[in-house]
């Protein structure tokens, strides 16, 4: 529920627990061991605003809807209720059975984008250190490992959005490519309303006319797989038509004539072949893109889940770069991450490759800090692991034991069925989470743990902005932390220090795991988070004898709102150029499947859906799957509205119905990926990898539609 009124002393000022954008909401506890959910206008990302799924986000805390005591696999193979000593017993003893039989990378961990970063942090840790392998990653890297590889390549630095969200109405034109904010973060639609209002311009590019590209000034609709194609198509034009922007180039970036002389073999009417943009369009965009003095461009899911997605949105940049766009006022490339900590969650450990402070699990100095910290041999720490879905692929083979901790990937993977499989296959699964997930239906053992406001904790939004989310009520009995998860299979698996439950007291080890590395948060607290409404990374600690983050001596650094104006984070703080040209997708269309598909969210659902699905409201809005196709295919196939569509690919068949509309290409069908089940659109979808990211090929793959079995009259009648 919500309400606008005065504020109740009672009330906690915290952060929705879904998206990216984090936004501000008040929390005031009521009967039921629930919350009121109401306005928060002083936090300057949302300003008050609340999308359907944060006013509603309340009603997962109540009893009916989630987990209140753990669950174990009774002998019949049902899932039955367990006290919390034996929950644990049994995943430490299966877990330590794993590693004294096949070793310490049988054991699999899979973590979450939705984790705090103390959790994050701690999960990482406990992998490498309790577990001993180097089997961790996560699904955030699902959502914008393409984006942070590229920027990481091109600037020395990967963070979402080198600048703070209130420069985009400042700027005079921004491109948004596979985004639509409109549904998938509603309250950030305004910045773009205001970019408008304010004289710039917005181009949008998507596939679909989506509700986000309804408000743009231009709208390209390019067929799925081919973004590469068309920024170097622009790059090209802007070559061509004398708008590089040679001083910036010569002063602040390195490999242009290559990046250039790539760029020159797309010419406009070749980009018009591959893409279906005509020439005209792709002209205009690049008048108004480079019209004003500042421009931004800004990707999401669209260009970065793709086989090429490293690639793709490295031409982007070379877009901004070629044009002078990044690295100055108002001005750059950015990425719309997704998930509510997927820019901390990437940041402290729990991917495959990564140490806490963004920094590389190979470099031996990162290593060397980190296990000072922890207070461990750097040699003992493993290795590299396993990419997220390579991951999973690997279950029941080489990898026997899993620990799964805020994540659903049987509805979240690609090529799912094949990924349920291969859960199903483990020696032995344990799943933490809020509910009976798909994933958590499977396990051997599901642990209930606390929610947002049950617990206190940090998270960075897709700004770079660390904040405070604060514990607003008591769980329920039964119910503990993940911290608390970790700490007790720390302790059964012989390791009694190092994991402790208060947040605050990993939050402080974080920091100084951080320090030094390229996302620095040690000079950050959780006093200051209070008091400032959140901080940006890097912040530095002042030298110790300056009195510390708090600022009881010297000032505190004051956090990083915008980054590059001065240098990029490479080694000669140039920028580079990547040197890129458009393939193919991993799988284009052919006679047996001649249609592509594309998939993504509606504004009602979250992610896989495993809470959304929980809220009557927001099922209400979005009841289940569908099949979105042209009206032109329609008639091909003698579909009508609502008839139930089989969409098949080389991996799999979903059925839903149909959805006609003239808002997406005629060879193209769109499916929301938030149901399991029949109409599980992550069946379809094609595991193909980024060789760079590793990201699978969400974005596009090649399939046939055909009209399912229509009911009968006695079938409707009933």
């Amino acid at each position: 529920m919500q309400n606008t009124g005065t504020r109740n002393p009672a009330t906690t000022p915290t952060h929705c627990p879904y998206c990216a954008l984090q936004c501000g909401m008040n929390l005031t506890p009521v009967e039921g061991g629930t919350v009121e959910v109401s306005d928060r206008a002083d936090f300057p990302v949302n300003r008050g605003a609340l999308c359907g799924k944060g006013r509603t986000a309340a009603q997962v805390l109540a009893p009916g809807a989630r987990l209140t005591s753990p669950l174990v696999r009774a002998a019949d193979g049902t899932l039955v209720p367990a006290g919390w000593d034996e929950a644990l017993d049994r995943i430490a003893g299966n877990l330590e059975r794993t590693r004294a039989e096949y070793g310490a990378d049988a054991l699999g961990v899979f973590g979450g984008g939705g984790l705090t970063n103390e959790k994050a942090y701690a999960l990482g840790k406990f992998a490498r250190v309790v577990l001993g392998t180097s089997q961790i990653d996560y699904n955030g890297r699902f959502c914008m490992s393409s984006a942070a590889a590229a920027g990481t390549r091109a600037f020395g630095l990967d963070r979402g959005l080198p600048f703070p969200l209130e420069d985009i109405p400042r700027t005079g034109c921004v491109i948004l490519v596979g985004s639509n904010p409109a549904e998938t973060m509603p309250p950030s639609l305004r910045y773009f309303t205001e970019l408008r209002e304010n004289g710039g311009t917005l181009i949008v590019v998507d596939p679909r006319r989506t509700r986000t590209a309804e408000q743009a000034d231009l709208h390209l609709a390019p067929r799925p797989g081919t973004d590469l194609a068309l920024a170097l198509g622009m790059l090209h034009l802007v070559v061509a038509e004398g708008r590089v922007d040679q001083a910036y180039v010569e002063e602040r970036t390195s490999g242009w004539e290559e990046a250039r002389a790539a760029a020159m073999a797309h010419w406009p009417e070749h980009v018009e072949r591959i893409t279906g943009v005509s020439v005209p369009e792709l002209r205009e965009a690049v008048r108004l893109f480079c019209a004003p003095e500042a421009a931004m461009v800004l990707t999401a899911r669209g260009p970065e889940q793709q086989a090429k997605g490293t690639d793709t949105v490295g031409a982007w940049i070379n877009l901004c770069l070629a044009t002078g766009r990044a690295g100055r006022p108002r001005s750059g490339y950015g990425c719309l991450t997704g998930q509510g900590n997927g820019q901390g969650g990437r940041e402290h450990g729990q991917k495959a490759d990564q140490l806490p402070g963004y920094r590389k699990l190979t470099d031996p100095a990162a290593r060397r800090h980190v296990a000072e910290v922890w207070g461990v041999d750097p040699d003992s720490l493993p290795g590299p692991g396993r990419s997220a879905y390579e991951l999973l692929d690997a279950l029941g083979t080489d990898i026997r034991s899993l620990l799964v901790m805020g994540s659903n990937p049987v509805v979240s993977a690609p090529r799912a069925a094949h990924v349920e499989g291969r859960l199903r296959s483990l020696d032995f699964l344990a799943v933490c989470d809020v509910v009976l997930s798909e994933t958590a239906e499977l396990a051997d053992v599901v642990l209930p743990v606390t929610q947002w406001a049950e617990e206190t904790g940090t998270t960075t939004n897709l700004e770079g902005r660390v904040l405070l989310r604060r514990r607003a009520i008591t769980p329920p009995d039964g119910v503990r932390g993940d911290l608390e998860v970790l700490h007790g299979l720390a302790g059964r698996l012989g390791v009694e220090k190092g994991f402790p439950v208060d947040p605050e007291e990993v939050f402080e080890e974080l920091r100084r795991a951080s320090a030094g590395g390229p996302a620095d948060y040690s000079g950050i607290d959780y006093r200051r988070l209070a008091r400032e409404n959140g901080v940006f990374w890097p912040c530095p600690a002042p030298p110790a004898d300056d009195g510390g983050a708090d600022g009881t001596g010297a000032a505190p650094h004051p956090g990083t709102p915008r980054l590059f104006l001065d240098r990029f984070a490479t080694d000669d703080g140039r920028a580079r150029f990547a040197p890129v040209a458009h393939r193919p997708s991993a799988e284009e269309p052919d006679d047996a499947y001649p249609v592509l598909l594309t998939t993504g969210r509606v504004v009602a659902q979250y992610q896989s859906g495993a809470q959304t699905r929980r809220v009557a409201e927001l099922n209400a809005a979005a009841p289940g799957p569908f099949v979105e196709l042209h009206p032109r295919l329609a008639a091909r196939l003698g579909a009508a509205e609502g008839d139930p569509l089989a969409v098949v690919s080389r991996r799999g068949r979903a059925v839903a119905p149909a959805r006609i509309t003239t808002a997406i290409r005629p060879d193209t069908v769109f499916m929301p990926f938030h149901w399991p089940g029949e109409g599980r659109a992550n069946t379809l979808t094609n595991p193909a990898l980024d060789p760079t990211s590793r990201m699978p090929e969400f974005k596009v793959c090649a399939v046939r539609v055909e009209v399912a079995r229509r009911p009968s009259p006695d079938e409707v009648a009933r």
